[in-house]
């Protein structure tokens, strides 16, 4: 089993100015290490020339506090030098599986 070691990106809605009506996501990355537990790629055919390439990849990592409270807040996986959309959470305390989806192009930290 391979072995991860790298970013995990929350998200927390934040109303910018306050007051203001509009909300944006400040992001906050945490370093954590883990096991890669599925490894694979897949391509999403979208009728377009080039299709999107997708991460079918399933990451375990060793949760912390914050994590086990905060998974709902997780947006994106850093990892192989590439920003991954995390697509769904499985809490396994003390471990969350976290499986990957497109390549994440939203805020950061």
């Amino acid at each position: 089993m391979a072995r991860f070691y790298g970013e995990v990106g929350y998200g927390e809605s934040v109303e910018t100015p306050p007051n203001s009506g509009v909300w944006v996501d400040e992001i906050t990355e945490l370093t954590y290490q883990g096991d890669i537990v599925r490894n694979t790629r897949q391509l999403e055919n979208t009728g377009d020339i080039i299709n999107d390439v997708m991460s079918a990849n399933s990451i375990s990592i060793i949760a912390d506090e914050f994590a086990i409270e905060n998974f709902i807040n997780i947006k994106y996986v850093r990892w192989a030098g590439v920003l991954w959309t995390v697509t769904s959470v499985e809490v396994r305390s003390p471990r969350l599986i976290l499986n990957l989806g497109k390549v994440y192009n939203g805020p950061t930290s």
